[in-house]
């Protein structure tokens, strides 16, 4: 009778174990998923950044270039000359503006 207990526990234990085990392994293996999916994701949002753009004065008026192009994709109608002379030197050096937000607000501000 003892040996039928003991056999009953040891077996309730190692159910319990394997039990454990798998679960352990599922777990490790769903957070490495996530860990390779997340590099995946972060990679593929550097690939889809937008260009560089760079804000200066083109022919009196205010240029927005993209990359090291020597002819603006957009011109806004500012002349330049009513600017105060600190904004005039920075666009003779060429603001660079990371994402089309950041150029929105610095057209909001030199229109204000």
């Amino acid at each position: 009778m003892i040996k039928k207990i003991d056999r009953r526990i040891f077996f309730t234990l190692l159910t319990a174990l394997t039990i454990s085990g798998f679960i352990i392994i599922c777990t490790l293996g769903q957070s490495l998923h996530r860990q390779k999916a997340a590099a995946k994701l972060s990679a593929g949002v550097n690939e889809i950044a937008e260009p560089q753009r760079t804000v200066r004065e083109y022919n009196g008026r205010i240029g927005v270039f993209i990359g090291d192009s020597t002819v603006p994709y957009r011109i806004i109608d500012y002349d330049v000359r009513l600017m105060p002379e600190f904004d005039r030197e920075q666009l003779d050096q060429g603001i660079v503006i990371e994402s089309e937000y950041e150029l929105e607000r610095l057209i909001e501000d030199i229109a204000h």
